[in-house]
């Protein structure tokens, strides 16, 4: 029972001598927007001037109001006139408008077992062995972990191992949402202290998370690490990591890319892909990446990675333009993309264009959608499926091509053009065999989801795939993959 349910009840007895002729509980929503590049002066402390605007979001303007109860149409009419609002914004809804609560009763409720999912637990991955440096393997292989399937610890235990490592001189780091008790940043924090250069960007404008990057922000700075705040105009979203070692006379460079959060408690709930890798020219160009982070620009030119906003969109676009050419030659010719929104229109224009030379084009697009597929002279070749199960689908995967000419990208990027324009995003290349391969089963294993699945119509509504076969539910497939591959170690 909620206490707001027993107030509502019990109001006759609150308002003794009064009569009550209705009763409901209400709730508003306001925007959550913050336009802070129109409101920020140079001669401010960045990380200050956003606590200070964070506090205004309690009193931006309202943007819905909720009733619990069905209430007098002129008692609504009051509500909106205070609150600003159109009648149109206004709700019944018969669900409680806080849920909130059900965080704090779902331990409560463990002995009902059919309300909840099977326990899973992220499995020790099998590309990494146990006793051995895990900069030490990394030079050797690259590796890939799969969250939640695979533990997030090789990576904690590296930077680890980075903080107290004599011959690494350096640790370079962005972040842009952390766990409130966060291990990573620990590790930074100890690399400092160790006396390494830690190198930091806090995205104080990751939405809802402003107050907690503030924080770890200060912290960051009190133990002697170098806090940037990203860059005039652009958000930094790129999930980058790099470390920086000399032995023996060499520079050595380690390098972790990956589509999701430095964030233990959501590596355990959404599904992201993290490269590891000792690749040399990946490493460099990573360095540039931090080197333009600090003189306040974006990347001009790179090889191996793609760097948004200036060579993202470009490159995405000139290996569609690859795959139309093969096509026009009756060339097999293929484009799978895994990305959570595509919105952005040069790109959807050239997936059209692909799709009328007769590309094969395979869209796992897990929320907005501006592409209708299957229009005939247009669409005919594109197929768009959206996963939404028990864990959140975040990887993002770019694939041009099949068999020996595939390129293959995982990265922090979704096909928008906030992302593609006005962010700093990384996709990076899979380079190892292996990788690539096991990158490329993974988004066929999602695209063959019979479970989860939903498919968009030539009309724009989505209707569920049907198991023809053996049902397939590809987060639970994986899952079982993790499982017997830790326990053959």
């Amino acid at each position: 029972m909620l206490s707001e349910e027993l107030i509502l009840h019990f109001l006759p007895k609150v308002f003794d001598g009064y009569y009550v002729k209705a009763k409901s509980l209400i709730r508003v929503t306001r925007n959550a927007d913050i336009d802070t590049d129109a409101l920020y002066d140079e001669d401010l402390d960045y990380r200050e001037f956003m606590a200070d605007i964070i506090k205004k979001r309690k009193r931006l303007a309202p943007v819905r109001l909720e009733l619990s109860r069905e209430l007098d149409g002129r008692i609504v009419d009051i509500l909106c006139e205070y609150l600003e609002m159109d009648r149109k914004y206004v709700f019944r809804n018969n669900a409680p408008l806080d849920l909130s609560f059900l965080f704090r009763i779902q331990d409560i409720m463990r002995y009902e077992q059919e309300l909840f999912y099977d326990k899973r637990l992220p499995q020790k991955s099998p590309q990494f062995k146990s006793g051995e440096a895990i900069l030490k393997q990394i030079k050797e292989r690259d590796k890939l972990l799969f969250y939640p399937y695979d533990s997030m610890k090789p990576f904690i235990e590296m930077l680890r191992e980075a903080a107290n490592d004599a011959e690494v001189v350096s640790v370079k780091m962005t972040l842009y949402r952390v766990a409130k008790q966060s291990e990573i940043i620990e590790s930074l924090i100890e690399a400092a202290e160790n006396g390494k250069e830690v190198l930091v960007l806090v995205e104080l404008k990751a939405r809802f998370d402003e107050e907690n990057n503030i924080e770890w922000s200060r912290r960051l700075e009190e133990a002697g690490c170098h806090v940037l705040y990203g860059l005039d105009g652009l958000k930094v979203h790129s999930k980058l990591c790099l470390i920086t070692g000399r032995r023996e006379g060499q520079t050595e460079y380690y390098t972790q890319i990956g589509t999701g959060n430095y964030n233990e408690k959501t590596a355990r709930v959404y599904t992201d892909l993290s490269l590891m890798t000792a690749n040399e020219k990946i490493g460099q160009e990573t360095a540039a990446v931090f080197q333009a982070l600090v003189m306040g620009e974006a990347v001009e030119n790179t090889d191996e990675l793609l760097v948004a906003p200036k060579c993202l969109q470009n490159r995405i676009i000139e290996m569609i333009d690859e795959e139309i050419e093969h096509a026009r030659k009756w060339e097999p010719a293929y484009i799978g993309i895994k990305i959570n929104s595509l919105t952005d229109k040069k790109i959807i224009d050239r997936l059209v264009e692909a799709s009328q030379a007769g590309v094969k084009v395979e869209l796992l697009v897990r929320g907005i959608c501006c592409l209708i597929p299957g229009v005939e002279g247009y669409t005919d070749n594109i197929r768009v499926i959206s996963i939404v199960g028990r864990f959140l689908e975040h990887s993002r995967i770019y694939i041009f091509g099949r068999g020996d000419r595939m390129k293959l990208y995982i990265s922090s990027a979704d096909f928008m053009t906030r992302n593609t324009l006005r962010r700093v995003e990384v996709a990076a290349p899979i380079l190892d065999t292996a990788l690539k391969k096991q990158v490329n089963e993974m988004f066929i294993t999602m695209f063959s989801d019979n479970v989860q699945a939903r498919e968009m119509l030539s009309d724009g509504t989505y209707v569920r795939v049907k198991a023809q076969d053996t049902p397939l539910n590809s987060q639970e497939y994986f899952y079982e993959q993790a499982y017997i591959q830790a326990a053959q170690q």
